[in-house]
């Protein structure tokens, strides 16, 4: 039995209360999810990264700081699409002082 399965189970055991407490669970764990950006630890040090890439968020917006376009992000990285880098500007608006240090942390490497 996979991990769904057996949580549809188990919410057939729950209250209609303890459903409520757990879908309030579920949308403040979600409340931090950016669609189209993922971390994993195995890939690029466990930085957040372009799904379907190993492109990590910091790259890009270092390369918008010292003033690489969208279009010649989107020429030079063939995978990446329009929806990408708005997904990754968007983490970058929430996560400043992560993708600072980021930058930083790669500056000095």
């Amino acid at each position: 039995m996979n991990a769904i399965q057996e949580t549809e189970k188990l919410l057939s055991t729950l209250s209609r209360a303890e459903k409520a407490q757990l879908l309030q669970w579920i949308v403040r764990d979600l409340g931090d999810a950016f669609p189209g950006i993922e971390t994993q630890s195995g890939v690029a040090g466990g930085e957040p990264c372009i799904v379907r890439t190993r492109i990590p968020v910091w790259v890009l917006e270092q390369a918008r700081r010292l003033g690489v376009t969208e279009a010649d992000l989107l020429r030079s990285y063939p995978g990446l699409r329009a929806e990408d880098l708005a997904n990754a500007w968007g983490y970058v608006r929430s996560h400043r002082d992560e993708i600072d240090r980021q930058i930083r942390e790669n500056e000095d490497a």
